[in-house]
């Protein structure tokens, strides 16, 4: 499985509205070529107002439809082709209101394996000790090169929780610590799930 996350920002507006009309459109397009939504995310801390991650799922031989998005006159700025690494297990669109964050990791290719394997074991007590759950652990698709990028996207049930998590037991923050060593840098936004009113 395939994940596209794109950033994308409306430059005629300072809000979603008209990004959102305009996603919304292309959906059921995309859909039908074998591009599911994973999620919509608007920003709370780190997009500007007018910008949202549209995250989109896919098998690995469907096209890849940037062209298609801009030639709606969406603008992309930033487009990542990624792969699960140990989590999600389950690829299904994203439907639990709440907090999600994007943490986009900075490391080098070859690290990438001991990350997911570090991450996936200070889970097991992280997960336990808060609401929150992790979504995905993603790589690169190529790693080729000697440096590349990670996405880690993790549920919470609001930014209390997030806070009361920058302290998990001590297990999972020598884990944490350990994948830390491993960046090269780290940087979060926070979003909130788009679910349109039905």
């Amino acid at each position: 499985m395939i994940y596209r996350v794109f950033k994308l920002k409306d430059e005629t507006s300072n809000g979603l509205i008209g990004l959102l009309g305009s996603i919304s459109g292309l959906q059921a397009t995309l859909k039908n070529k074998g591009h599911v939504t994973f999620g919509l995310f608007p920003g709370l801390f780190g997009l500007a107002t007018n910008e949202i991650y549209w995250v989109l799922m896919s098998e690995e031989t469907v096209s890849d439809p940037s062209q298609e998005i801009e030639a709606s006159g969406v603008n992309i700025m930033n487009a990542k082709t990624l792969v699960p690494t140990v989590r999600p297990t389950m690829h299904a669109p994203r439907s639990e209101p709440g907090i999600y964050v994007f943490r986009w990791f900075s490391v080098k290719n070859k690290d990438v394996d001991e990350i997911a394997r570090l991450s996936n074991l200070a889970w097991a007590t992280f997960e336990a000790g808060f609401d929150t759950e992790v979504q995905g652990l993603f790589a690169e698709a190529d790693r080729e090169d000697e440096n590349g990028n990670m996405l880690l996207v993790t549920w919470y049930r609001n930014l209390t929780v997030w806070q009361d998590s920058r302290l998990p037991d001590q297990e999972a923050r020598d884990l944490f610590q350990r994948r830390h060593q491993l960046t090269l840098e780290a940087k979060p936004v926070a979003t909130r799930l788009y679910l349109p009113e039905v």
